[in-house]
Order: C-alpha cells, then sequence, then structure tokens
C-alpha cells in the first residue's frame, strides 16, 4: 500500500464560539443579525450560523440594556458604568455618550424617526433622550419599583410611550404634554412584556402572575384578561401577511371553527414551561399549544423561554431560553395535528467547559459534543447549529464515544456522573440502552472498532468493565438494561482514558497512577503494563497500523511504547504544560497532541519532530478528535471555543506554486520595465514582489540621474496605508547603513512632502519606525558636519602651501594676469634674442649691453619686482 503524504500544516475555523452569557440582546429590522451581550463585551452575531461578524468592547462595562436604531447602523447599550453609549456598526467605534441614570439601566427602545431613545432604569425613572445632542428632552417620575420594560407606539404619529415595572402596574406617556395619562393596575406580579396590536388600538400585557391583559387605548380602558396558568415572559401579536397567520386561518379552515370577528387578537405567549402557545384574544382560548418542550432542563433548574421576538417576512419566531440558546420556530402545515411548529435552527451561546467530543456518521457532517451540562449536544458542521440534544443523564457527562454499528445505524455512548452509561440511536436521538454497575462517575468510555458489538467503560472506582451489545434490537420502544460480561480492577487512581485496538483483542486504559495498562479481550486479562511517566496519563490510543499504544501525561510528555515487552519506543518533547490528549494521524505515520496551555502540536513520528504549533484556544483543551475518513481534527476545551482543524497542505503547496509562477512573470514585467526606462512601473512591481533590494536600486538610479522627484511621488501617490508602513520598515533598514543612508533620506523627504501629519500618524506602528529612524539619522548628519569642518582645515593647508590658488578679488586676478602677459612676452624676447646672435662677440658689445641693462634697472625696478614675481608664480603653477 502506497504511503501517504505527511500533513504539513492544519488549517483553523472556528465552528462553535461564545457570543451570548444572557441578558440583553436586540434583533435587525430584517432579522439578519444580532446583538448580544457577552460578559464584558457585545457580540454582533449573524442570525444563520451564529458566526460572529464583530465585536464592540465596552471597556469592562457588562451591558445591561441594548436597543437597535430603526435602520439598524446604531445600536445603543448602557451598563454599570452608567454610561448610555451610542455604537456606529459600521466602524465599531463609540460616537457619543453620556451619563443617565443614577442606578443600572434595565431597558431602552428607539423612536422609529430614529432621533429619540427611552431608557427605563432601577431608579424608577423613565428618561427620554435626544440621540443627537446627548441630552435629556423628558424626565418621567411615577413608578414605585424597577422599570423592566420599555416601548413607543409602533405608530410615528402617536406621541405614546408605554413602561412596565416590577410594582405590577403599566403607565402611559404623552411626549408632547409630558404627562402620565394613564396608570393600568390589574396585573398581581411584575410585568414582563408589551405588545400593541396591528391597528394601535390595544395594547397587551404579560407578566409573572400568568395572565395576559389587554388595554383599550382609546379610553385607557381595561378589555379583558386572557389566563395562561404559567409565568410568562414575552407576549407577541402575530401580524397579517406572516406564516403564523396563514397557518392561523387554515386552522379555522380545517378544523370548521368560526373565525372571530375582524377585531380579534392572535397572539403568542411563552414563558417557564418551554413551549410556544398561540391564542385569540375574543375567546381567550388557546388555539396551539406544543406538545413537548425544546428546552432542556438543567441541574440548576434554569428552564423555560426569557424572551420572544416576532421576525420579520416568513422567518418565523425567536424563542431565547434561560440557558443562552435562541431558538428559531417555523409553522409548517401538517396533516394530523393542523399545523406544528418546526424548530429551524438552534444557535447555542455558551457551551459551558466542553470535555469530549467525536464525529458522527458515516460522512462526518455532525459532530456529537459533551460539555459541562447532563446534555449532549449534536451539531450540524455545515449549518453550524445544534440539531439535536440527548437528555437523560442526571448529571455531567464526562466521556462519549460514537460508531456505525453492522446493522447501518449510528451510535451514540456516553458516560456521566451519575455513576451510569447510556447508549443513544443518533437518528432519532433515543435512549436504547443504559447501564448501572459502577459505583463512582464514568470518566472513559469506548466502542469496539471492528465488530461493533461491545463498548468498554472505565470509573473512577478503579474498574473496567466490558458491555455487551448482542441482545440490542432495531427497535426498542423504551431503554434496555445493558448488561457486563467482564470486570476487573484496572488501576490504583482513576482511570482518565481507554482505547480499544483496531481488531478489538486489547484494551489499553490510562490512569492517574501514571501507568497504562493492555488488557485482552474480552476477559480483560493482564498482558502488560507500561511504566514511565513521571505523572498522570491523561489519553492513551493504538497505532492503526503497528504493535504499540500511544500515551500523553502530565509530566509535559508524549510517549510510544511497544505492546509486545512494555519499552518505550519514542519520546515527544516539546509542550511545556500537561499533555491533555494525542492521537495518531496518517496511518500512523503523525500523530497531534494537545496540552493545558491551549497548544495543538504536529508531530512526525519516525523523527519525533515537531513540524507544527498552533495557539487558538486560551486556556486547556480537554477534547480531540480525529475524523477517520477526511482526517479533520475538532478541538474544544475549557475556553468554550470550538475549533475545526482542516489540512490545507495541499492548499498551500498550490499556493506557493502560484506565487512563484506570478512571481516569475512579474520578475519579467519589472526587468522590462528597467529595461525601457519606466522607472515607476519599475518600482510599483518590486515593492508588490518585496524586493527591497531592487528597490533601493531603482531609487539610486533615479537620484544619480537626477529625477528622483517625479517618479518617487508618482509611486507614493498609488501607496495605501499599510503599503506606507511596509516602505517604512524598508527605509528604516537603508537608514542603518552609511551607504544607503542617502537614498532612504530622499524617500523620507518625498513621503513627508505628500502626506500630512495626520496621515502619518495613521500609520500602523510609526511610532516604533520613527524612533528607529532618528538615531541613524542624527549619526549621519553628525558625520557630515565633521567632513564640512574638515575641508575647511583641508582647503587652508592646501593654500598655504601654494597648491591651489587663494581666492582673490577680480580686479586683481586681472592685474595679475596682465602682468604675467608682460613678463611672458619679455621671456619670449629674450629668447628669441639669444637663439639669433652670433656665438662671438666682441668686448665693446658686452660692455654697452651691460650698462643699457643697469640704466634700465633703475628706471624700471619696480618692473624687474614685477618679473620675479611673475617667474615665481610660474614656476609655482608649472
Amino acid at each position: 500500500m502506497a504511503s501517504l503524504p505527511l500533513k504539513k500544516n492544519y488549517r483553523s475555523v472556528p465552528a462553535l464560539q461564545q457570543f451570548y452569557t444572557g441578558g440583553p440582546f436586540a434583533v435587525a429590522s430584517d432579522g439578519s443579525f444580532i446583538a448580544c451581550a457577552c460578559d464584558e463585551s457585545i457580540r454582533v452575531v449573524d442570525s444563520s450560523d451564529a458566526s460572529i461578524r464583530s465585536t464592540i468592547e465596552t471597556d469592562s462595562d457588562a451591558p445591561s440594556a441594548l436597543a437597535l436604531s430603526p435602520d439598524d447602523k446604531f445600536l445603543f447599550s448602557a451598563g454599570k458604568s452608567l454610561q448610555i453609549r451610542v455604537w456606529d456598526l459600521s466602524t465599531l467605534k463609540c460616537v457619543r455618550s453620556w451619563k443617565g441614570h443614577e442606578s443600572p439601566v434595565k431597558a431602552m427602545a428607539c423612536h422609529l424617526s430614529g432621533g429619540l431613545l427611552a431608557t427605563a432604569g432601577a431608579d424608577r425613572k423613565v428618561l427620554v433622550w435626544d440621540v443627537d445632542g446627548g441630552f435629556c428632552t423628558h424626565f418621567f417620575k411615577g413608578h414605585a419599583g424597577v422599570v423592566s420594560c420599555i416601548m413607543f407606539h409602533p405608530d410615528p404619529n402617536k406621541s405614546l410611550l408605554f413602561s412596565g415595572s416590577d410594582d405590577a402596574t403599566i403607565r402611559v406617556w404623552d411626549i408632547l404634554h409630558k404627562k402620565c395619562v394613564a396608570t393600568f393596575k390589574k396585573h398581581d406580579s411584575a410585568v414582563t412584556s408589551m405588545a400593541i396590536s396591528e391597528d394601535g388600538r390595544i395594547l397587551l400585557t404579560a407578566g409573572r402572575d400568568k395572565v395576559v391583559h389587554l388595554w383599550d387605548l382609546h379610553d385607557y380602558g381595561f378589555k379583558k384578561t386572557v389566563l395562561a396558568y404559567e409565568v410568562l415572559e414575552a407576549v407577541c401579536v402575530i401580524r397579517s401577511g406572516s406564516l403564523f397567520a396563514s397557518c392561523v386561518a387554515s386552522f379555522y379552515e380545517q378544523s370548521g371553527k368560526k373565525t372571530s370577528g375582524s377585531s380579534a387578537i392572535h397572539f403568542i405567549t411563552v414563558g417557564e414551561r418551554g413551549i410556544v402557545r398561540i391564542w385569540n384574544s375574543e375567546s381567550a382560548a388557546c388555539l396551539f399549544e406544543q406538545k413537548s418542550s425544546d428546552v432542556t432542563v438543567n441541574s440548576d433548574m434554569r428552564r423555560g423561554f426569557t424572551s420572544a421576538v416576532m421576525l420579520p417576512s416568513d422567518q418565523g419566531l425567536l424563542c431565547v431560553t434561560a440557558d443562552e440558546q435562541f431558538l428559531f420556530y417555523v409553522p409548517v402545515e401538517h396533516s394530523e395535528e393542523i399545523f406544528k411548529l418546526t424548530l429551524s435552527r438552534r444557535l447555542v451561546g455558551y457551551n459551558e467547559e466542553i470535555v469530549d467530543l467525536r464525529f458522527l456518521g458515516e460522512e462526518e457532517q455532525f459532530l456529537a459534543v459533551a460539555t459541562n451540562l447532563e446534555q449532549v449536544r449534536v451539531y450540524d458542521l455545515e449549518a453550524r447549529s445544534c440539531s439535536y440534544v440527548l437528555a437523560g443523564h442526571t448529571e455531567t457527562v464526562l466521556c462519549l464515544d460514537t460508531c456505525v454499528s453492522t446493522s447501518g445505524r449510528t451510535l451514540i455512548v456516553t458516560g456521566s456522573k451519575d455513576k451510569s452509561v447510556r447508549l443513544w440511536e443518533a437518528g432519532s436521538g433515543c435512549c436504547i440502552g443504559v447501564g448501572v454497575g459502577h459505583t463512582k462517575a464514568v470518566g472513559a468510555i469506548g466502542f469496539s472498532k471492528k465488530q461493533k458489538d461491545f463498548f468498554v467503560s472505565g470509573s473512577r472506582d478503579l474498574t473496567l468493565k466490558v458491555w455487551s451489545l448482542e441482545s440490542m434490537l432495531d427497535e426498542v420502544v423504551q431503554p434496555l438494561n445493558l448488561k457486563a460480561k467482564a470486570l476487573v480492577k484496572a488501576h490504583d487512581k482513576d482511570i482518565n482514558s481507554l482505547a480499544i485496538a483496531p481488531n478489538d483483542s486489547l484494551v489499553c486504559s490510562g490512569s492517574q497512577d501514571k501507568t497504562a495498562h493492555v488488557w485482552r479481550l474480552p476477559d480483560l486479562v493482564s498482558v502488560v503494563v507500561l511504566k514511565g511517566h513521571t505523572k498522570g496519563i491523561w489519553s492513551v490510543e493504538f497505532s492503526p497500523v503497528d504493535q504499540c499504544v500511544i500515551t500523553a501525561s502530565g509530566d509535559k510528555t508524549i510517549r510510544m511504547w511497544a505492546i509486545s515487552d512494555g519499552s518505550y519506543l519514542k519520546i515527544f518533547m516539546g509542550h511545556v504544560s500537561s499533555v491533555l490528549r494525542a492521537s495518531f494521524l496518517t496511518r500512523g505515520t503523525q500523530c497531534v497532541s494537545c496540552d493545558a496551555d491551549g497548544v495543538v502540536k504536529l508531530w512526525t513520528v519516525k523523527t519525533e519532530e515537531c513540524i507544527a504549533t498552533y495557539d487558538k484556544h486560551v486556556d486547556k483543551v480537554w477534547a480531540l478528535a480525529v475524523g477517520k475518513k477526511s482526517e479533520m481534527l475538532a478541538t474544544g476545551g475549557r475556553d468554550a471555543v470550538l475549533n475545526l482543524w482542516y489540512d490545507c497542505t495541499a492548499d498551500d503547496k498550490e499556493q506557493v506554486f502560484r506565487k512563484e509562477e506570478e512571481g516569475v512573470l512579474k520578475g519579467q514585467d519589472l526587468e522590462n520595465a528597467v529595461s525601457d526606462a519606466d522607472y515607476t512601473k519599475a518600482i510599483q512591481i518590486a515593492f508588490e514582489l518585496r524586493r527591497p533590494r531592487k528597490l533601493f536600486e531603482l531609487f539610486a538610479e533615479l537620484c544619480r540621474k537626477g529625477e528622483a522627484e517625479a517618479h518617487i511621488d508618482k509611486f507614493l501617490d498609488a501607496l495605501g496605508t499599510k503599503e506606507f508602513d511596509l516602505l517604512f520598515e524598508y527605509v528604516r533598514e537603508w537608514n542603518t547603513k552609511t551607504k544607503l543612508c542617502q537614498v532612504a533620506h530622499v524617500v523620507l523627504f518625498r513621503v513627508f512632502n505628500i502626506l500630512p501629519p495626520t496621515e502619518i500618524t495613521k500609520i500602523k506602528g510609526i511610532d516604533v519606525l520613527l524612533e528607529g529612524l532618528a538615531p541613524f539619522s542624527q549619526r549621519h548628519f553628525s558625520r557630515t558636519d565633521r567632513n564640512v569642518r574638515d575641508t575647511f582645515l583641508a582647503n587652508y593647508v592646501l593654500t598655504e602651501m601654494s597648491v591651489i590658488e587663494p581666492e582673490i578679488d577680480a580686479e586683481e586676478r586681472k592685474v595679475e594676469s596682465l602682468m604675467h602677459s608682460d613678463v611672458k612676452n619679455a621671456d619670449r624676447v629674450l629668447l628669441t634674442g639669444n637663439a639669433d646672435a652670433e656665438p662671438k662677440n666682441t668686448s665693446e658689445d658686452l660692455k654697452a649691453s651691460s650698462k643699457k641693462r643697469k640704466s634700465k634697472k633703475s628706471k624700471d625696478s619696480s618692473s624687474k619686482k614685477a618679473k620675479g614675481v611673475a617667474y615665481t608664480k610660474v614656476e609655482a603653477i608649472s
């Protein structure tokens, strides 16, 4: 069999991220996104797949109320700091803020015009603010308790504001006259939600007193009470033309009931029971009720819905649960039940701590995740939503495993703190088997790899158990009692992990007693004990091709052991904290591991070398799953983030090839531009190819030709902020060398001439870049000054040595030149006379010539002096 190519790189894609931790949220007018409070920040989430569009940091100010403007361009928030902030969602910056109430704001609402913002606080006040000016326009007092909900009348022509309080009253405020026009006092408990009928005449209010009251807004009188018999958290009016309205109309047609008059209002209520119900206001009767709740009950008894919002157009109903989930319901017609609500999406805002996970199904499209809860959530990786929940355990699920049985059924087995194991059928989400027998929490579990007819569990009671699946039927009405066919005390401390060999002949268990033990199946007979780790073992796994086992330990190492004699074959060192999981890849030639620091490492088994390290988690990575078909990775841990890892080795190789090919083509374009003397294009190509040496050569060539200014300016005009950052880095490097600094300063000079200071300050890391430029530039200028001073001394010395002419005035130079020409003429005469004279002279001629010279000397002594000077100068110059 041909060996598989080694994987060299993985790309991480956050599949599940924490985006809602409870509290306020706001839905866009078109339902495309949701703004959610997440700890001390605000997450803007896509409502289709829970992907995080953006994150707004509120400076450690946990939001207590949120609202969106009608055009969804601005987000209003209020927190514990009592500051009301206005955020621009396009830039994610706070454009305006002011101090609001004297205590935290509990609710907010924006007027349809977008110019007014109403806030309700725990200080029992209702304030209306001018959004543009940030000042208070209305100040309303009158409630005796915390104001919990607030809303404007949907008709912009009616200047009414409604507020509900914990004092069980609803007040109607007239914004134009700035006074309270009505007070409704029929509720016996806190008012939680308000809604207005489609015609704007009826106000519906719901409270924790389990009733819905209807109020006439024409005369502000009480109209009717609808008994709900559950604590209500939200009431929503069904608008005409929506899916719910059409389903209600078909309900009347198929049931044969007479429709109520045109004044009848149909509305939806949700509350502590976690079910959706539809009501008729005229008959005060429930038209529809869900048979079962999609909300799971947790150990802290958080259950039911906390809020509900009618989505626009045909998107249905959005319900928010007490355990931070967003459930999207769509009504569909059904033959038996006339119509029913279908759960189209389930977005989980907070996953708690992820303790284990496994891929599910033949195509590995689903992922089963065990968190710090009693349920197991099964996620659709393509839609990134929770498909269904496996509920049945009474305490936290600690471990799970999946398999596809010989009959084609996809099975899930789970172990829990409630000391039991459960077998689930993934298709129906039903529990088909329960195994009881362990005396402490079950912390490790695994299916058989070949026959798929048994599974093994390990517990904190130090025992291993083998459970048979031979008696399982294809169709099970009630969960069957699973039977253990083998039992053994395996370790002296808690069992953390176990793995079953590919041929189902062996099982290996790892424990906190620092050992791993290999047992023969099905009788659990001891084969070998693996000793060598100095701390507890967190993970064990068999090689898919060799007779060896890999173990991950708290001593920061991974070891590979031979099953035959228990000796360790290889040791992988590189982690700086406890290694919590390790698994084989690429038919046993590679392995992947994760540790307590959130680091994931990819190893080559043959060389014991770490070829890649990833840091995508911020805390312990407890769970690691490897897809059998695609070898896709999934990791999760204490940070409640689930990351999917895709093999991108082939993509990286192709990308490198494309870059090389593109580089060759651009390199040819660069040479052509240089040969054509098109320096502007050449500079742009060299900069795109990230070739600083070639870029410097082009700049230097332009400086030598004296054409640098025009070409550099054209090049700089086409650069963006990020490109300027890179250019500054190049200039900083050039400026560190004496031979290159002149070109660097020419480029700097052009940059500072083109860019204003405000743009320069926007360059990323400009302060660091300038700190690197300043000291070298100062050193270059100091050296230049020293060289200039040295030229003065050299000039003086050479002048005094008569090597160079001193600087004289123009008139003196003219006189000197004339004297010099006279001397030349006299010399020419003397030389000519000597040449023409005869060699024999008489004594008389000599005497006469001497007398003549003496007389001439007395008359023209100044001329002789000048002659001597002229001769001296001529000799010096020659």
